[in-house]
């Protein structure tokens, strides 16, 4: 059944500590990581009318933006834009400021500012506003839409893509193993990942056409082919099993046991194949052109 894209957001967790992120664990599957960045920038039209004609700078946010590596390609794409990534991780940003974080050799600029996405709202107005797999964090993130879509000028567009694989054994497991007696009183479920704040792709749909703009939405599931010991239990520690691993961060003998427990489980909903673990991997995609 599609989400009621009308509907209040779901309460985030209460009494959580906000995940603690590893930019090295996230980056051990940057390639896979960006290429559904890179399949959404190929949908993107330049957001500026006569772009390359020198009359001005297009101007972008990167809304979590986590290390940098994908921000740092809208630089490729447009050499002389001004680029604002945005994450609420201290950890990425260091990360994305050591990096990447500076004037581009095209004449443009990059760098790299703190922000929760939950109330993040323009500064001014944008050329373009994109996001690679962020949103899913922020319950109620469709509310956001409106004044984000005000503030692109004329011909901006609203890019993002998001996992729409929160119903897959990777997930499942965790909240499953998350609900057992073990760990229920030291693990809150509100704080992981789950279905509710990732619309449908019609739902999406008709969100930003609602709102004026042109809209090309659509769906993909990628198969990654994964290699080397768990390398789904590797996957997901760079992502989904972040607030788990913040939460027991303090207490290494139960982390270790948390993982054994969850890495017999993955082991099985994900065997090796000759050439590898395939890991099957829905996402959404949207982009949206707000009408002249």
């Amino acid at each position: 059944m599609a989400s009621d894209p009308t509907a209040p957001a779901a309460p985030a967790g209460t009494g959580t500590t906000p995940p603690t992120w590893d930019p090295a664990q996230y980056l051990r599957h940057a390639d896979h990581r960006g290429r559904p960045f890179r399949d959404l920038l190929a949908r993107v039209r330049d957001p500026v009318r006569g772009y390359g004609s020198g009359t001005r700078a297009p101007r972008v946010a990167d809304l979590g933006c986590g290390p940098g590596n994908v921000t740092a390609l809208l630089t490729d794409r447009w050499p002389t834009a001004r680029v604002t990534g945005f994450d609420n991780s201290p950890e990425m940003l260091a990360a994305a400021d050591r990096d990447h974080a500076g004037p581009t050799p095209g004449g443009g600029g990059l760098d790299f500012r703190h922000a929760d996405l939950a109330d993040w709202r323009p500064d001014g107005p944008y050329d373009l506003i994109v996001s690679n797999a962020a949103l899913q964090w922020v319950p109620g993130h469709q509310h956001s839409f409106p004044a984000w879509i005000a503030a692109l000028r004329p011909g901006g567009v609203l890019a993002f893509q998001v996992p729409g694989n929160f119903r897959a054994p990777t997930h499942r497991l965790l909240r499953e193993l998350c609900a057992e007696p073990r760990w229920r009183d030291r693990l809150d479920p509100d704080a992981l990942p789950r279905p509710e704040p990732v619309l449908e792709p019609l739902d999406y749909h008709a969100l930003l056409t609602g709102h004026g703009c042109a809209a090309d939405v659509w769906e993909t599931t990628y198969l990654h082919l994964l290699t080397g010991p768990d390398p789904v239990l590797d996957w997901v520690k760079g992502t989904a099993l972040r607030p788990v691993l913040t939460a027991l961060a303090g207490d290494p003998t139960a982390r270790e046991e948390f993982l054994d427990a969850y890495r017999a489980r993955l082991r099985e909903a994900y065997p090796p194949g000759p050439a590898g673990t395939v890991l099957p991997f829905r996402r959404l995609f949207a982009v949206a052109v707000k009408e002249s």
